[in-house]
């Protein structure tokens, strides 16, 4: 069974590049039948905000996302000590004492003598007796895991065959010397212990899976199959920041972006696939396949969910919408009308209370000088309402005869007399709605 796991830190709002992993890890195991976890990396008990758990849970939901279960890697620690003491048992696992002060001179030393900046490994020349003067003067020291100083290599899902030589990484820390157990330990040991089959991941993961790899053999277990993904940048190839809260997805829900336009855009982002417009998950995760991503970096541009929601409203019946029709102010028996003239004409349902005020209080109308007296006239020749599906036809009729103008120069300047706009729904259509409020003459 193909197995995959979300794994967010809840440290702050769900951002778009790490829905991007989310996303694609579900459309594996969807389309497969597989088994999704959601799993919280909350062991840094300082910084994960149960609140973040929430809201990630929350815009899952509202995405559509489900995941078969849920794990919290704060309830799973002596799992995580286990493993340690395993890795201590094989001389895998050594306390280091350096401050980062000490680690960042050291790095610049090697950076300076043009070699690569890696942990020189000094703490396993320390005897027992140094090690316990150390603690005594710094308190308890961090935890590295001794590479194998060979080349690891494996078949990435998106990258290809990739291989690196593990004498070129520093030893990862794997214990704070807080006692914190950190993400790397604490994944591995989740991947083996839950049988996850692949990961799909950033390409600024590709170093943790060469460490991770040797870890999962050291621990006995089965290496997952690996993808990673492009990173993300903005509309000029900026870098992306989660700091940057416009892309939270949070923020996008305000904004008015619907669940379709985010997926739609995201399963398809990066790949040698044409982004379409998909209403249903199923679809998506049919035409999934993670072999048709590049490795270039891929430029996300959020005013590129706008059309694709445009797009999505356009097709909605009025009970799809009616709470925010309502919500917009638009009486109920108006809310049917209302909805299948404006819906066209909206970006998102946020434009639906601007189309309401037009209809109940009119618009600054937009009338040049050379159209001034024709639209005077024009208006005069205006009747009462109720106006129905006929009277724009009937009235502009009435006007052609009259003024003797007719195409854009007849029908423009009385759009924007009575919108105060240049482009709209149908006046036939929008105009009986205009009988709410007196025509401004």
């Amino acid at each position: 069974m193909t197995i995959t796991r979300f794994a967010p830190s809840p440290t702050g709002y769900l951002h778009i590049g790490n829905f991007r992993a989310a996303l694609m890890n579900y459309l594996m195991s969807h389309k497969l039948g597989g088994t999704f976890i959601l799993r919280i990396d909350d062991t840094d008990a300082e910084r994960s905000k149960e609140e973040y758990v929430e809201a990630t849970k929350e815009d899952l939901r509202w995405l559509g996302i489900t995941w078969d279960r849920i794990e919290r890697q704060s309830h799973r620690l002596g799992h995580y000590d286990a493993a340690a003491d395993r890795l201590r048992e094989k001389g895998l696992l050594y306390e280091c004492f350096e401050t980062p002060t000490e680690l960042d001179l050291k790095r610049k030393k090697q950076l300076n003598m043009g070699k690569p900046p890696v942990y020189d490994r000094a703490a396993l020349a320390l005897s027992d007796a140094e090690k316990g003067a150390l603690r005594e003067e710094r308190g308890q020291g961090h935890w590295r895991f001794k590479l194998d100083h060979t080349r690891i290599e494996w078949a990435d899902g998106i990258l290809g065959n990739i291989s690196i030589d593990a004498s070129s990484l520093s030893d990862p820390v794997l214990i704070r010397g807080d006692g914190q157990y950190l993400y790397t330990l604490a994944s591995v040991v989740d991947d083996v212990e839950m049988g996850i089959t692949h990961v799909v991941r950033g390409s600024d993961h590709v170093t943790n899976t060469a460490t991770q790899i040797q870890m999962m053999d050291a621990l006995e277990g089965t290496v997952p199959t690996f993808a990673h993904h492009s990173l993300l940048t903005g509309p000029q190839g900026e870098g992306l920041s989660k700091r940057f809260g416009s892309l939270s997805l949070r923020d996008m829900r305000k904004e008015g972006i619907v669940p379709a336009a985010l997926i739609s855009l995201m399963a398809r982002l990066g790949s040698s696939q044409p982004v379409e417009l998909q209403t249903e998950l199923d679809a998506v995760a049919d035409g999934f396949e993670v072999s048709h991503f590049g490795s270039a970096p891929t430029k996300f541009d959020k005013q590129d969910l706008f059309p694709l929601t445009a797009r999505y409203l356009q097709n909605l019946p009025l009970k799809a919408v009616a709470k925010s029709v309502l919500a917009a102010g638009v009486p109920e028996d108006y809310a049917k009308p209302f909805w299948m003239v404006v819906r066209d004409n909206i970006t998102t349902l946020n434009d639906l209370s601007d189309w309401w005020t037009l209809c109940c209080e009119g618009a600054e109308p937009e009338i040049s000088d050379e159209d001034r007296e024709f639209v005077s006239q024009a208006l005069a020749l205006l009747p009462d309402g109720p106006f129905t599906g006929d009277s724009w036809g009937n009235w502009t009729q009435a006007v052609k005869e009259v003024t003797e103008r007719k195409g854009k120069s007849l029908f423009m300047p009385l759009r924007k007399a009575l919108t105060g706009k240049s482009h709209g729904p149908d006046m036939s259509a929008l105009l009986p709605l205009l009988q709410v409020i007196k025509a401004k003459r």
